[in-house]
């Protein structure tokens, strides 16, 4: 198994789209990318501790590739907005990919270059080594999964 972690705006809708995509095994919320090794949310939504909100992957290499999630990455959000997402603003809204080894980062320089030659330039995601990664609290963790579920048993 590999991991991947990315930041691409608020973590709750990327954890979920990426959850069902064949080859990832499993997923998880947190923040990465800031000055502390263990932040809480409330932290993090202030902005003052350099963290992103990410969503980790682990995956299947033989069943998806890391070029193929990071394709997806560019899909599943705007790369071209800076520090946010939509209505989503802030620097810990923001699109970067944290790389584990040389390999994802190569990889990840690779189609964000080809995706800055069609934009013009205008890429605003960052690519970073990974720092600091914690878990995001657990109400946050499969987000949607739950609300629906919690949706569904109302009726």
């Amino acid at each position: 198994m590999q991991s991947a972690i990315l930041a691409l705006g608020c973590f709750w809708s990327p954890e979920d789209k990426f959850r069902k995509i064949k080859g990832i095994t499993s997923t998880e919320v947190g923040y990465c990318g800031g000055n502390n090794p263990k932040v809480a949310y409330e932290e993090v939504c202030r902005g003052t501790t350099g963290h992103a909100e990410v969503v980790k992957l682990e995956f299947d290499e033989k069943t998806i590739s890391y070029e193929d999630i990071i394709r997806f990455f560019f899909n599943f959000h705007n790369p071209i907005q800076v520090d946010g997402q939509g209505l989503n603003i802030g620097t810990n809204y923001r699109s970067e990919i944290f790389y584990i080894s040389e390999n994802q980062k190569k990889t990840a320089e690779k189609i964000l270059n080809k995706l800055n030659e069609k934009f013009k330039g205008k890429i605003a995601t960052r690519i970073s080594i990974i720092k600091n990664y914690c878990k995001a609290e657990e109400y946050h963790q499969k987000y949607f999964q739950k609300k629906l579920q919690n949706d569904i048993s109302f009726n």
